[in-house]
């Protein structure tokens, strides 16, 4: 169709042929043979073009061509026009539009300067085929009239069916659609189907209303078989410094009792056993200027598992964020300020033990100007938290909830345990923590004659804090129930030496480069006074094994006197890649080993590090061309070489395939929650059959269980007008226990009109009815 467009009044018209032939008699014009008629922008080509001079109107025979301004190509064998190319209609008519738009009629009539109605047409925005163009394209739309409204920018279908390879596949009376032209429209997108045991088969079919240019709503209400009607819209507003949306969904279930948790036998009632459900969600995010921006996340929900059972949110997180933020960011410095509210999205999710951050404030700044020579770098954190319920893990079966066992959170059950302090890990504090930090750090690396390499540093750390605890609190809780005020300093003064031999050889190169670093510093203070919240986690290996504190936040800091040593090998090797490996220790030197130490949370039990010999760690890494890597990481107890931890990982894409694969190997860590020894592969990969159809898998094995608990299989279709994807989804892991979830998804997309989808799980953690 001819887009809308605002003719010159002015424009002249050039017209070139073999031949003019003037009728006095008719008051016509003709040319003849080879006619090319320049108008605004567009060109007619034609056999032959006859002018109407007292009607004011072109009318061309013959092979016509007719291409506007804007690029598109309208071909058929007589065409009538309107001097000015406006009004008019076409017999055997076909129009291509740049953005690769076809369309096809017996007849067309164009009215009023911007309406287009095609009689008996067709559309479709897929390329006819090279070698047989008279084969039906792989998907299209025809229908008694197909209406084109310039001014409303919308394509109107009437009597219309959908068919694809040729092969009708659904009727519709009457549809409409945006014009390649539009952006943003308002109509209904295409429909999404679901399929639960507990809501049944609902079906949504969403609208889009665009209020402005810049302001919209998409209501998606959804209908539900089991539980009724649930209404959802979301509204959106974008302004000069930023945008915002507010969304909120609701319903008033049917059935209830669908929410019955009987798989134990006794019927238990889970989140979703309620009458009203609903959220209300919000984000926005504005500039202040070219560095700093704010914005927000909020989350009201009216239980845990509201968003995964009617399948509300696209990622499959276990919580949601609400925060407010501000964020600045220059060209060395950084400034990230935020205050946060967890909610839990699994029935396992005890709201209470979820802290509220308020806030947390992160800055760091490099120096522009070297300080001695070297490079100078300061950062501050400050933490506030709130916490209403003690989070405590037991660190043996044997002392967990009775009724989580089979569960996820591993609660521990203060009344099973004499000894809660060694029986229970405590993974936040009940009550109030606040922590201000600081640290400085500075190095300098000097490269001798020899090629030895010197980097001294200076690290400072100063924390103060103060913890109000919960009258709640067991007196072996951090801060033994009573509140005080804490404050620790961590000098520090270390160097690292390397030292790398290179040897040039005539198949390439190889580097030995032996690595040792020594840190001075006091002891570690105030271990279990200071709340361990943001430091739980530590995994050593061999990208901490040059740190100079090896704990993952301020609320630990490494103290004593450390070395650690290693050493690292290279080789490009012409022909067959690179290879890079590196082995290293770490020592006690001097002073309390922190790790030895046990906080609230075993941080550094049973991690390697909490004897003055550390474990050995290694790595090995070999890249044999740019399509394969495999890299292996070891840990080794320092006393009998068992292994402790061992990850091998390779990753490939060769033709067709794109192939990646883990293999790990974690010996148990009861002091840490770990019961048992973890062991499993898990790989995923994709195949191109043809340029257009992929198969992809992924599956992982538990080798401790003897069992597949999550695999994934699908195969897809893509090309420039239509998509279509097929997937089937085993997870034992989804719901939080050990019942198995089948997810089926197929996802249909129509280049131009949409994509929709229908999605269903099978056996999920309640009974069906």
């Amino acid at each position: 169709m001819i887009a809308r467009r605002q003719t010159d009044p002015n424009a002249k018209m050039l017209v070139t042929a073999d031949e003019l032939v003037y009728d006095y008699r008719r008051d016509e014009v003709a040319a003849v043979g080879n006619v090319q008629i320049y108008y605004d922008g567009a060109v007619l080509e034609a056999k032959r073009v006859v002018y109407d001079r007292k009607n004011n109107r072109l009318r061309a025979e013959g092979n016509v061509r007719l291409k506007d301004r804007d690029g598109k190509l309208i071909t058929a064998e007589n065409l009538d026009l309107a001097q000015d190319f406006s009004t008019g209609f076409v017999n055997s008519l076909r129009i291509d539009t740049p953005d690769n738009m076809h369309f096809a009629a017996a007849r067309a009539e164009r009215t009023g300067g911007n309406t287009t109605t095609l009689t008996s047409g067709a559309y479709t925005p897929c390329e006819p085929c090279k070698e047989n163009p008279e084969k039906p394209p792989l998907w299209q739309v025809k229908a008694a009239k197909i209406i084109h409204n310039e001014s409303e920018q919308t394509i109107y279908f009437e009597d219309a069916r959908l068919e694809f390879m040729g092969v009708p596949i659904a009727w519709l009376p009457y549809f409409s659609a945006p014009d390649p032209t539009v952006k943003r429209k308002s109509g209904f997108l295409v429909p999404k189907f679901i399929n639960t045991t507990e809501i049944g088969f609902g079906v949504s079919t969403p609208y889009f209303w665009n209020i402005a240019p810049n302001m919209d709503v998409t209501f998606s209400p959804l209908v539900t078989s089991k539980q009724g009607l649930l209404l959802d819209g979301e509204f959106r507003h974008r302004l000069e410094t930023g945008a915002y949306s507010v969304r909120a969904a609701g319903i008033d279930q049917l059935d209830k009792d669908a929410f019955y948790d009987t798989t134990n036998g006794i019927p238990d009632p889970t989140p979703g056993y309620r009458d009203q459900r609903g959220l209300v969600e919000t984000h926005g995010q504005f500039n202040i200027n070219k560095q700093w921006y704010w914005g927000w996340d909020g989350w009201l929900l009216s239980d845990q598992t509201f968003l995964s059972d009617y399948d509300l949110i696209e990622h499959k997180s276990k919580e949601v964020v609400s925060q407010i933020f501000l964020v600045g960011q220059g060209d060395r410095s950084y400034f990230d300020a935020r205050a946060m509210y967890f909610t839990g999205l699994t029935e396992f999710d005890d709201q209470g033990q979820l802290p509220v951050i308020h806030p947390v404030v992160d800055y760091s700044k490099v120096l522009n100007e070297p300080v001695w020579g070297g490079q100078f770098s300061y950062n501050f954190n400050l933490t506030s938290l709130t916490r209403d319920e003690a989070d405590l893990r037991a660190t043996s079966p044997e002392f967990v909830v009775p009724q989580l066992i089979e569960g996820a959170t591993n609660e521990c059950d203060l009344a099973l345990t004499p000894d809660p302090a060694k029986d229970c890990l405590l993974r936040g504090i009940a009550g109030t923590y606040t922590r201000l930090s600081g640290e400085a750090n500075w190095k300098r690396t000097i490269v001798d004659s020899a090629g030895q390499m010197w980097t001294p540093f200076l690290n400072v750390q100063v924390d103060v804090a103060a913890v109000e605890s919960s009258p709640d609190d067991a007196p072996w809780l951090v801060g033994g129930g009573q509140d005080e005020s804490l404050i620790r300093a961590m000098p520090a003064v270390g160097l690292e030496y390397r030292y790398p031999f290179i040897s040039v050889q005539n198949w390439g190169t190889q580097t030995i480069e032996p690595i040792a670093q020594v840190i001075v510093r006091p002891d570690e203070s105030q271990i279990g006074r200071f709340p361990n919240e943001d430091a739980q986690s530590l995994v050593f290996d061999d990208t901490n094994l040059f740190e100079i504190n090896k704990y993952s936040g301020y609320d630990r800091v490494e103290g004593g006197t450390r070395a650690n040593v290693g050493i690292q090998y290279t080789a490009n090797i012409r022909g067959a890649g690179q290879i890079n490996a590196l082995f290293g220790q770490s020592y006690q030197l001097a002073g309390q080993n922190s790790y030895a130490i046990d906080d609230m949370a075993n941080t550094g039990a049973e991690s390697g590090l909490e004897t003055d010999q550390s474990d050995y760690v290694a790595r090995v890494y070999y890249a044999p061309n740019k399509d394969l890597a495999l890299i292996s990481r070891f840990r080794f107890d320092n006393d009998d070489m068992s292994m402790q931890r061992f990850e091998f990982e390779g990753r490939t894409a060769f033709d067709r395939f794109t192939i990646s694969a883990l293999y790990g190997f974690y010996e148990a860590q009861p002091d840490l929650g770990f019961y048992d020894r973890r062991e499993g592969v898990y790989t995923t990969g994709t195949m191109k059959l043809t340029d257009n159809w992929s198969l992809l898998g992924g599956l992982r094995y538990n080798l401790e269980e003897s069992e597949v608990d999550y695999s994934v299989v699908g195969i897809s279709f893509i090309n420039d007008c239509f998509g279509l994807s097929f997937s089937y989804q085993s997870d034992y892991t989804e719901s939080g226990n050990r019942e198995r979830v089948d997810t089926f998804l197929l996802k249909i997309s129509l280049r131009t009109l949409g994509e929709g989808g229908f999605s269903t799980k099978i056996g999920s953690t309640l009974d069906s009815e």
